[in-house]
């Protein structure tokens, strides 16, 4: 039965987290979709910075030094993986100065997507693995855990909406993806139930991955298209939005996240 409850949890809490990111980005922010570009830098780095670096290097401190040469690895990963579909599109970065936007087809501005992709897909596993272990202690302790991830994930996906908008690809496909992503937390959810023991030694490692994926594609992709702006009016709200960014994601991850860490040394995982 506790099976049951964690594939409904986790299949509903990413599809609640999809459909509210989707209608913020549609019709809430729409208008503004170039600053949330700005938005989702502050929040890919803050979460990086601030939750998912700081929750692996906590639960294996005596191996900072493997999940640094982890976190070196990724990176140049990601950086090779974008090189290899810009090689396999026929098209190369010049470094000319030309818009990273504007000078890229679908196929070549969806890199960054890509990744992004990537490293959502791999954090929410990482809630799954959380959720599960959550259930199993308590299924109260479950529902309010997953309803914290989902507080949690709606600016995370809203991010997403924006990084893929801005690649190009249409609003249907950006819907799927997304959900597509979100389903990898009942893959999470199901590999914790079956293989809790060992999860302490695997959790650490897929969040410095998926931490690497958002400062990659921040400073590869979204920073040089903020430079993109011509008007120095442009600068200041651009700013405004990184630092309203990274506010968000300290005001998530001290109420939210604080409660989920609390969760996660009960049910004995941390």
């Amino acid at each position: 039965m506790i099976i049951l409850y964690i594939l409904v949890t986790t299949i509903s809490s990413g599809l609640i987290a999809v459909c509210m990111a989707n209608w913020l980005t549609y019709n809430i922010f729409s208008k503004y979709l170039h600053y949330m570009v700005s938005l989702s830098v502050g929040v890919f780095l803050s979460v990086s910075f601030l939750h998912l670096l700081p929750e692996a290097f906590n639960d294996i401190p005596e191996k900072s030094d493997v999940l640094l040469l982890a976190m070196l690895v990724s990176i140049v990963g990601f950086f090779i993986l974008e090189k290899i579909s810009l090689i396999r599109h026929n098209h190369h970065y010049e470094g000319d100065g030309h818009g990273h936007s504007h000078g890229h087809d679908r196929h070549d501005a969806g890199n960054g997507g890509v990744i992004i992709l990537i490293g959502s897909s791999l954090h929410n596993f990482s809630d799954g693995v959380l959720i599960s272990a959550s259930f199993i202690a308590s299924p109260l302790l479950g529902v309010l855990t997953a309803l914290s991830i989902i507080t949690h994930e709606v600016p995370h996906k809203l991010c997403d909406f924006v990084v893929l908008r801005n690649a190009g690809f249409h609003r249907r496909r950006i819907f799927c993806m997304i959900l597509a992503s979100s389903l990898c937390s009942s893959i999470g959810g199901l590999f914790g139930y079956f293989i809790l023991q060992n999860i302490q030694q695997i959790t650490p490692y897929v969040l410095v991955i998926a931490a690497s994926s958002f400062i990659y594609i921040s400073i590869s992709d979204l920073i040089p298209s903020m430079h993109e702006q011509e008007y120095p009016t442009a600068h200041i709200p651009q700013l405004i939005f990184v630092i309203v960014g990274i506010a968000i994601t300290y005001l998530i991850t001290n109420l939210g996240h604080n409660y989920l860490c609390q969760c996660s040394c009960f049910i004995g995982i941390k």
